[in-house]
């Protein structure tokens, strides 16, 4: 079993030289869904690996960035980081991006099945090019269990960024008895209904945005996956990634997914929140969602480009 790292605020000499090295960036589209950036090093040979980037819950860009969260660059900065370690990244725009531009969204038919496979398909797209030597899968949040899902055949490698370690119907009904405990049996209740593969009819108006009608169809099919049971299901090498300051999801459900697969390598970084910023000041974690001039963690960048490099 790999020793549990609480890693130190330090910055390694190859970070502060690898800043000087160009980052090339490319549009790439997999199909009429997939949208991207490919960012590769100077210099791409046949042993390059590639990182695939899948962003969090929502409408959440690429570069990490939600039409209703704030922009950070999150994912664009980590993606940046790695291709001037030596790694190219595609990081891409969920569907419903293109569905939106194309007036073809309709919420009640989206799955979580839908991501998985837009995942598979990106996984599949790369492969065919036959021009990298390993292929990785980073999900952030939601995206850790997309990724976690989708990486059972055709990859070498999987890292779960601040990902669950339990259900959503569990970290929902935890999350909300933090923040609205007056609603926490009716949101149980609803949650319940949801995990039974049914629908409601919405009479809490302080539910009304969780549990719209439309959204309800996704939400049973992102309940019957239990992040613990899909993290047994891989064999190759599992990098698990959480922070102190995480206030989404807590270093508990890094360690949840750990021990569900013990040969796995948990990192958890000191002072690292859920969108991968430094917050040394309580008060700035929620402001940094918001401020897309903050740069991710170095600690981050170091501890993944490790990982990849051992595959």
């Amino acid at each position: 079993m790999k020793k549990i790292f609480l890693l130190s605020l330090f910055c390694l000499t190859i970070t502060v030289f690898s800043q000087e090295k160009k980052v090339d960036n490319q549009e790439i589209e997999v199909n009429s869904l997939i949208k991207g950036t490919l960012f590769s090093p100077e210099k791409v040979t046949s042993k390059t690996k590639l990182v695939i980037l899948i962003a969090g819950s929502g409408p959440t860009n690429r570069s990490g960035n939600s039409t209703i969260g704030g922009i950070n660059n999150s994912l664009k900065y980590l993606a940046e980081g790695l291709t001037r370690n030596g790694f190219a990244v595609f990081s891409y725009d969920k569907r419903i991006f293109a569905q939106m531009i194309n007036k073809t969204i309709d919420e009640k038919t989206l799955s979580f099945e839908d991501f998985i496979n837009d995942a598979k398909d990106v996984v599949t797209y790369f492969k065919a090019q036959k021009k990298y030597a390993k292929i990785i899968i980073a999900g952030h949040s939601e995206g850790s269990l997309i990724g976690m899902v989708a990486s059972k055949t055709n990859v070498d490698g999987y890292v779960s960024l601040a990902g669950a370690g339990r259900p959503i119907d569990e970290v929902l009904s935890e999350q909300i008895a933090k923040n609205s405990p007056s609603i926490k049996e009716a949101a149980d209740k609803d949650l319940a209904l949801l995990k039974e593969g049914k629908t409601f009819e919405n009479k809490n108006p302080m539910l009304a945005s969780l549990f719209r009608e439309s959204v309800q169809p996704y939400m049973i099919s992102w309940i019957k996956y239990n992040p613990q049971e899909e993290i047994k299901k891989l064999q190759l090498p599992i990098l698990i990634i959480n922070g102190t300051k995480d206030i989404q999801v807590p270093p508990s459900d890094a360690e949840l997914l750990y021990k569900a697969n013990p040969k796995s390598t948990l990192k958890i970084i000191e002072n690292m929140n859920h969108i991968f910023k430094e917050i040394k000041v309580d008060e700035d974690n929620v402001k940094s969602y918001s401020d897309p001039k903050l740069p991710v963690i170095p600690e981050l960048i170091e501890v993944m480009t490790s990982f990849i490099n051992s595959i």
